[in-house]
C-alpha cells in the first residue's frame, strides 16, 4: 500500500496569516509553486492560499496586494490527508473535492508535514489512472 506520505513532497513552506498576499506570490515564484499553506503556532494548518487566489479575489477586485494580509483569503477549512492514509483515498479526496493540491498532516498534532501537488500524483500513477484522475479534478 502506498501511503500520502510516499507520495506527498514534504516540507513544505508556509506563510503566516498576516504575511501580505505580494509576500505570498514572491515566495510562490521563488518556490515555483501555484500554492502556499497559510499556518499558524506549531506549523497548524489555517488554509490555503494559491496564485488564483490572489488574481481573482485581490486584484481583479481592485485591492492592493501588499496590504491584503494572507488569512483574508484563506476561506472554510482546507481539504487534508493524513500522511498514512492510503493513495487511493488520496486520489478519491482529490476527485471528489476537486482539488489540485492537498495538504498533508500528521495524525497525532495536525501539523502540516507536506503537500501532494498534481506532478507528485503524475510522478506514482499508471498513465491510464493518472487521465482518470485529471479529468476528474478538471470538470466542470
Amino acid at each position: 500500500m502506498t501511503t500520502a506520505k510516499e507520495i506527498m513532497h514534504p516540507g513544505a513552506e508556509c506563510v503566516t496569516g498576516e504575511q501580505t498576499l505580494a509576500d505570498a506570490a514572491r515566495i510562490m515564484r521563488e518556490r515555483d509553486v501555484g500554492a502556499l499553506p497559510i499556518c499558524g503556532e506549531n506549523q497548524k494548518l489555517l488554509g490555503i492560499v494559491t496564485d488564483r487566489d490572489i488574481v481573482l479575489k485581490c486584484v481583479a477586485d481592485g485591492r492592493d496586494p501588499s496590504t491584503v494580509k494572507c488569512l483574508e483569503l484563506a476561506a472554510g477549512r482546507p481539504t487534508i490527508i493524513e500522511e498514512d492514509e492510503d493513495a487511493d483515498l488520496v486520489l478519491e479526496v482529490m476527485e471528489h473535492q476537486r482539488v489540485r493540491r492537498l495538504p498533508v498532516i500528521n495524525h497525532p498534532d495536525h501539523k502540516l508535514v507536506g503537500m501532494i501537488s498534481e506532478a507528485d500524483i503524475a510522478r506514482h500513477l499508471p498513465q491510464e489512472r493518472l487521465a482518470e484522475f485529471v479529468t476528474a479534478v478538471t470538470a466542470r
